[in-house]
C-alpha cells in the first residue's frame, strides 16, 4: 500500500489481483450493505454537482439523511429525470470526467443514445462477478481456459466490458487467453478451429439466441463441441431451463449447473449479479415444480435467478421493480432499473425450499461437498418499461410505430401491434409483431413482407443495439396480420399493451 491513508488506484488494483476470490467475497460480508450505501449517498451529495441539484428540485435536505430508513425515503433516479436532465460531467464524481478512461453507450427508447463513461477500477467489482463464474463454476483457476467472446465489439457495452474483465483475471493469474471475434460466426469458427485444441475448455460468451446460433452453425459446418469442453456464459435475456438443457446437449454438457452461467447487467450499472451453481439448481427445482416457483414468484412464468453482492450493488424494490445504488463513474443512487422482480436473502431462499420439502444440496442435483456461497438472490422477469429484449437488444415500441407510420401502410392498420419474442420448435428466437387492419380491411400476402421490411428499416435506422447485435439473418420480424379489435390480441374496451 501507498503510505497515503487514502489507496490509489495502483493499490486498489493490486489489491485485486493478490487477493484470492474467497477472501475478497468474505471481506465484502464483513461490510453492512447499509452503512456503505449511506456513505454512498453522502459522498454523492458531496462529489456530484447533479445529484445536489436533483435533491434540491424536490427539497430534500441531504443533512437528514443519517440512516438507512430515512435513506430509503429518498426520491428515485430515473433515465429521464436524471440521466438525461443534467449534464454528462454533472453526473459524475468531481463533476468531470476527469476520473474515467473508457465509456459505454446504450440505446433509448427512439435511438437516442446514453454515455455511461467509467474507470478500469470500476471494472474490479465486475470482474468479481466473472472470477465468481470462472472460477466456482468453471473451475478455471485449474483448467486452461480460452474464453471466446461474442458480443458484439464496438461502444456497446457487452463486447469490450467482458473483454476487459477476462484480462482482468488473467491478469490475476488464470490460465485464460481472451479471443475477441466478436458477433461474427465466421471469425468465432476460425478461433475455435484453431486454438481451442490447445486449451482444456473453451468458453463462449455471448446474447443467447446467438450462442445457439453459433453452436448449431458451427455444428452444421462441422465442429465437434463436445471434444473442447464447451461453458457458457449469457447475459440480457430470460430463458428457459429446457433451453438450458438443449444447449446443454448440443456442446456435450453433463452439468447443467456447472457448464453455464447468466450474468444480469446493464449499461449503467455493469454486471449487478451472476448465475452460480446454487441458483442454477434451485432454478432447475422450481422449472420442476410450477406450483412453488409461482408461490415464490407470484407469477407463472420463470424469472432469471442470481446471487449478488450487496455491498456491492445494493438491490431494493419498488412496487415490484428492482431500484439499485452502487458506485460508477456516474453513481447511481436508488436508480430504477425499471426491471420487474425482487429481491431474497440467502436465509429466506432456503427457509422456502424447506417448507416445499427440500432439504439437502444433493436433492437439488449437487454434489453434497458443494459449498454454496451465502450471498442474497436477486429474480429478474424482464423489463417493466415495456420493451422486449432480443439478441440482447431492448427493443422498444416506439421503434415499431415508425415503422408502421408509412403512408401505404397505414392506408391498411390502426397502428396499434404487440410486439414478443417466441421460439421455434428447435428452440430458436424470432420476433414476432401482431398488427392490427382497419376495419374493413382484408389482409393479402403482399402485406406482411411489406409491413415487415418496413420496421426492420426502422429498427436498424433508430436501434442501434438491434442493428449491431442482432445477426442480419434474424432481423426481420414475422408479421401476423389480425383483424379489428382481435379477440386475443385486440380485445376492445381493455387498455391495449404493446408488448407480451
Amino acid at each position: 500500500m501507498s503510505n497515503s491513508l487514502i489507496p490509489t488506484s495502483d493499490d486498489i488494483f493490486q489489491h485485486f489481483i493478490s487477493t484470492p476470490l474467497d477472501t475478497l467475497l468474505a471481506d465484502h460480508q464483513a461490510i453492512n450493505p447499509e452503512d456503505k450505501v449511506l456513505t454512498l449517498f453522502h459522498r454523492c451529495v458531496a462529489e456530484v454537482p447533479a445529484y445536489r441539484r436533483f435533491l434540491e428540485a424536490r427539497s430534500v435536505n441531504p443533512a437528514q439523511i443519517t440512516s438507512y430508513p430515512a435513506f430509503r425515503e429518498l426520491p428515485l433516479m430515473s433515465k429521464a429525470d436524471y440521466m438525461q436532465a443534467y449534464p454528462l460531467p454533472e453526473r459524475c464524481l468531481g463533476g468531470s470526467l476527469r476520473g474515467s478512461d473508457r465509456v459505454a453507450v446504450s440505446s433509448g427508447s427512439t435511438g437516442q443514445p446514453t454515455f455511461w463513461p467509467r474507470s478500469v477500477l470500476h471494472e474490479l467489482e465486475v470482474a468479481l462477478r466473472f472470477e465468481q463464474v470462472f472460477c466456482d463454476s468453471f473451475r478455471a483457476h485449474e483448467r486452461s481456459t480460452l474464453a471466446v467472446v461474442c458480443f458484439a465489439l464496438g461502444n456497446w457495452v457487452g463486447g469490450l466490458y467482458t473483454t476487459s474483465c477476462c484480462w482482468h483475471l488473467a491478469r490475476k493469474g488464470y490460465p485464460l487467453m481472451v479471443a475477441t471475434p466478436g458477433n461474427n460466426k465466421a471469425e468465432i469458427f476460425r478461433v475455435v478451429r484453431e486454438m481451442a485444441p490447445h486449451f482444456e475448455q473453451t468458453v463462449l460468451l455471448g446474447y443467447p439466441p446467438f450462442v445457439k446460433d453459433v453452436i448449431d452453425a458451427g455444428s452444421a459446418e462441422g465442429i465437434d463441441w463436445p471434444i473442447y469442453k464447451p461453458k457458457l456464459v449469457f447475459a440480457g435475456e430470460v430463458f428457459s431451463e429446457e433451453w438450458r438443457s438443449l444447449m446443454g446437449q448440443r456442446i456435450g454438457s453433463v452439468s447443467p449447473c456447472h457448464d453455464s452461467a447468466s450474468l444480469y447487467g446493464t449499461a449503467d450499472g455493469g454486471v449487478l449479479g451472476n448465475e452460480t451453481p446454487l441458483s442454477i439448481a434451485i432454478r432447475r427445482w422450481l422449472a420442476d415444480h410450477p406450483e412453488a416457483a409461482r408461490t415464490l414468484f407470484g407469477e407463472s412464468r420463470l424469472p432469471t435467478l442470481v446471487q449478488y453482492d450487496p455491498a456491492s450493488r445494493f438491490f431494493e424494490v419498488h412496487e415490484g421493480t428492482l431500484v439499485v445504488s452502487g458506485e460508477n463513474s456516474v453513481p447511481l443512487v436508488r436508480y430504477h432499473i425499471a426491471d420487474k422482480g425482487g429481491v431474497l436473502s440467502f436465509d429466506e431462499l432456503w427457509d422456502f425450499l424447506k417448507g416445499q420439502g427440500v432439504h439437502s444440496l444433493s436433492e437439488l442435483g449437487l454434489n453434497k461437498d458443494f459449498q454454496p456461497r451465502n450471498l442474497p438472490f436477486v429474480y429478474v422477469f424482464g423489463r417493466a418499461d415495456f420493451t422486449v429484449s432480443y439478441y440482447g437488444a431492448n427493443i422498444y415500441p416506439e421503434n415499431v410505430t415508425v415503422g408502421l407510420e408509412q403512408p401505404k401502410i397505414m392506408a391498411w392498420v390502426t397502428g396499434k401491434f404487440v410486439l414478443e419474442t417466441r421460439e421455434t420448435e428447435d428452440g430458436d428466437k424470432y420476433l414476432h409483431i401482431a398488427v392490427e387492419l382497419l376495419p374493413g380491411i382484408e389482409p393479402n400476402e403482399t402485406m406482411a413482407p411489406v409491413i415487415a421490411t418496413s420496421i426492420q428499416a426502422q429498427l436498424l435506422r433508430l436501434n442501434s443495439e438491434f442493428a449491431n447485435y442482432t445477426p442480419a439473418e434474424r432481423q426481420l420480424p414475422r408479421i401476423t396480420l389480425r383483424a379489428f379489435a382481435d379477440s386475443e390480441y385486440f380485445p376492445a374496451g381493455v387498455k391495449h399493451r404493446y408488448t407480451r
